[in-house]
Parts: structure tokens; sequence; C-alpha cells
């Protein structure tokens, strides 16, 4: 297959990555987050393309991405949610759509399995993106979209990050900007009578708090490695093994001067039996900044051809950092050093 590049400045560009979306066809594109992987969230057979074209288990449920709040009435069962919940949703879309925030409900029939990954839940969010919205307005439909990468590589955060892994398997690819943001939305599980977390995002509980008034949890499987096949994913990213780079990689963790010290001590050490090794070390307090440069750091280390990254941890107890430090610990593989 030839994929097309396509400029997003192009109207005519975006009216064929428009049909290609409403004839069942793939299309990446830019949001505030990551690049997407576009489909017809509507179109079963479309939605298991993206799952080909990425290599992506089918139990892992996407997001759908509309361009309007008003979509929610037809993507969602709302019968099935207390007049709370309701109230709640309206809340959160008034005070963070468009932007970083997914929104899980009870699904409307129109929904196929594909798209849910089997589940009677699905996720919803607008992005701060015009080229998204410009492209599910134009396609007509509502359009799901994990990251556009080979499943279990870091997400892309650049066109040639998307390119770099799509080429050749989808149909078209918008070549935009850097992404702001740098790492997924916020996904937020509305069904239940907490609003509970199930992947943190640069929009932190505290924010979501603030909007609701209410108390906002962590799902508990945040804190624990996914162990089992019979671990049934509610979101994206909580199952399987993300973010990876070719490289092997450790994290390490503790004080960050003795981390910085560790970091050059394993290097040089490395380095003399032969391997090739890069390293990631944020500024202490530097959240947004590794929250937006993470996933480009590793792609390039990957293009450097390193065989070892060493990275240091940030800290959990900032929510951005956190967030972080939840793609950072599966990029490892959960290899973690305390120093």
């Amino acid at each position: 297959m030839k994929t097309r590049l396509l400029s997003v400045t192009s109207e005519a560009d975006m009216q064929e990555a428009a049909k290609i979306i409403a004839d069942g066809g793939l299309v990446a594109f830019p949001t505030e987050t990551v690049y997407g992987l576009g489909a017809d969230a509507l179109n079963a057979r479309a939605v298991g393309s993206v799952y080909d074209a990425k290599g992506r288990p089918s139990d892992n449920p996407m997001i759908v991405h509309v361009c309007r709040a008003d979509d929610l009435k037809r993507i969602y069962d709302l019968d099935k949610l207390p007049q709370q919940n309701q109230k709640q949703i309206r809340a959160l879309t008034e005070n963070f759509w468009p932007g970083p925030l997914t929104i899980i409900g009870p699904r409307a029939a129109c929904v196929p399995d594909r798209t849910t990954g089997g589940l009677e839940t699905v996720a919803v969010r607008m992005p701060d993106s015009q080229v998204a919205l410009d492209l599910i307005r134009q396609s007509g439909c509502p359009i799901a979209a994990p990251s556009a990468n080979i499943s279990g590589r870091p997400s892309p955060t650049r066109a040639k990050d998307v390119v770099a892994d799509m080429d050749g398997r989808i149909e078209a690819i918008f070549m935009g900007g850097d992404c702001q943001v740098g790492i997924e939305s916020t996904v937020l599980d509305m069904t239940g009578d907490t609003p509970t977390i199930l992947r943190p995002g640069i929009l932190t509980a505290d924010d979501i708090s603030d909007a609701l008034g209410v108390p906002v949890a962590y799902d508990k499987a945040l804190s624990q490695k996914p162990d089992g096949d019979d671990f049934k994913p509610k979101a994206p990213g909580m199952k399987y093994k993300h973010y990876a780079p070719k490289a092997d990689m450790m994290i390490l963790e503790g004080a960050y001067t003795d981390v910085k010290r560790e970091i050059e001590r394993l290097r040089r050490e490395k380095e003399r039996e032969g391997l090739k090794v890069g390293s990631i070390l944020f500024e202490e307090s530097a959240f947004r900044e590794a929250a937006h440069d993470f996933f480009a750091r590793l792609r390039d280390l990957d293009q450097a051809g390193v065989d070892l990254i060493i990275a240091g941890a940030l800290s959990g107890e900032d929510q951005v950092g956190f967030a972080v430090m939840n793609r950072m610990v599966k990029s490892a593989g959960y290899n973690i050093i305390k120093v």
C-alpha cells in the first residue's frame, strides 16, 4: 500500500482524508496529546483494519474521538447512567473539552464490539486539535483512534515517528507539527459511584475533582503490574506491553544527585562492555517537560541505535510526574532499580 503524506493546511488534502475515513480507510492525524490512527468508529471492518495495521490485541479498547459534546448522546446509552453521573459528565465536557480528557460511559448499540474491545462501555474524547476536529466533522462519523504506532512501541508525538511505523500500512498520514502535550489523554471512568482514573495524563485528579466538587480515585491496577491473561483492560495502556523502545531499558529510582551519579557510573561500565548507552534524566520538577519529551527521546535513542537506555525516575508525588512514570515503567518492562 502506498501511503499519502498530507498537508495540514490543504483543504483538498483534508477532503481526501475525510473521504478515506468515510470509505472505511485509515488516516493518521495529529492531536494535542499524540498522533492518532483513525477509522470510522461505527464501522467494525474499518476498526478491525486499525488492529491489523498496529498489530494490536483485539481486547484492547479504543478511544472514540468526536467533534461535539452532543455526540455523546449518540455514542453513550445515557439511560444506563444515574442522573448524577450524567450531570457530572456534562460538567466535565464543559470544563475540559476540547482537551486531553477521555470519558468512559455505557456504550450505545451502534458502537461495535471491535471498537470497545468487547466491553459494554466506550471511551470518548474531543481532541484539542483543529486538524482532528475538521477531520471528524468532514468524515461525518466519530473516529476511533489509538496512537499511530506499531503496538507496543513508544507513542508518536511527531509526524516522522508516524511515518517510521505506519508508512505502507495505511492510506494517509497528516504531516502536522509536534504534539503539545506528549502523553496520551487522562482516561476517566464515569460508570461507577466514584469518578476513577484508569490512565493518568496531563489532566490530573485534582483538576477533575475541582471541576466536579467530589473526590476522584485512581484505579488500583495503576499501582501494580498486570498479571495473567484473565485481566480485562477497561482502557488503553492497562494490560499489554506499551511504549517500549527497541533497546533494553532500566529505571533508576532515588535521590536526584544519586541517580545522576549512578547513571554516569553505569554508562561507563556498560560502554566498557561494548554496549552503546543512552540516558534520559529530567530535572527534578520538570514534569510537563518530561511529559512533552519522553516518547520523542525514546524514539531518538532508538534512531541512534543504542543498546541500553538508563532513565531516572520522576517523583510520583506529583500527579503529572505520576502520569509520566506510568509510561516510563511500562517502557522499561517494570525494570526499576533502587539507588
